[in-house]
């Protein structure tokens, strides 16, 4: 490669995070932020399956992708309704899952690096178990029934969550919190010990359980 190809590919991966990092902006100002009374609310169950449902799992999906997480409870845009989205991972297909529940975890459990949409620039460890066996209903009513691990388990668990009116401030330890909050509310970033803010590439790597 020459030294200008070299040149032109730099500048089109610098373009293209550039693009990323508007698309993400954008995502997110769909967003309901922490402070927001919906986030500490419990949504309602869906009783109404058909066109209108699938065009809001539609747009969930799209903001979940643009904001680069991996996951979206309906509480986080501000609708009260038990609905998620869900992708763990670039090579899974996202999905929806619809009056989510958790039927089984497992005792054994890890902590975790979590991050939220809903709390911009911070992370927390959270403790949560490594299976689960969840149930609920797809996009078209059909009965639906998840054995996850792994991250797919940590994610279900976190949107539930949101569902529930539960964020991550309040799964993480008394000292996390604190930080966390104390961040919060200076429109500042917060992540547990040992993590390196100035990271260049953090707005990229960040963990997005949450998304």
């Amino acid at each position: 490669m020459s030294d200008e190809q070299a040149v032109d590919a730099g500048e089109d991966e610098e373009e293209l995070h550039q693009r990323l990092l508007e698309r993400r902006e954008a995502a997110l100002a769909h967003v309901v932020k922490f402070g927001d009374p919906v986030l500490k609310s419990r949504a309602s169950p869906v009783d109404e399956f058909g066109p209108e449902l699938r065009t809001e799992v539609e747009r969930m999906i799209q903001i979940m992708q643009d904001g680069m997480g991996v996951g979206l409870a309906a509480t986080q845009l501000g609708v009260l309704r038990r609905l998620l989205v869900f992708q763990a991972g670039p090579d899974n297909e996202p999905a929806a899952l619809i009056n989510p529940k958790i039927e089984w975890s497992s005792e054994e459990e890890a902590i975790a690096e979590e991050g939220c949409l809903s709390l911009p620039r911070v992370t927390m460890d959270v403790e949560r178990p490594l299976f689960i066996r969840a149930s609920g209903r797809d996009v078209d009513g059909e009965p639906v029934v998840i054995e996850a691990a792994g991250l797919e388990a940590r994610v279900l668990q976190h949107e539930i969550d949101h569902l529930d009116g539960v964020l991550i401030l309040d799964r993480t330890e008394r000292a996390q919190r604190k930080a966390a909050l104390r961040a919060l509310r200076a429109g500042e970033s917060y992540h547990p010990p040992g993590e390196d803010e100035d990271d260049p590439g953090e707005e990229l790597r960040e963990p997005r359980t949450d998304a």
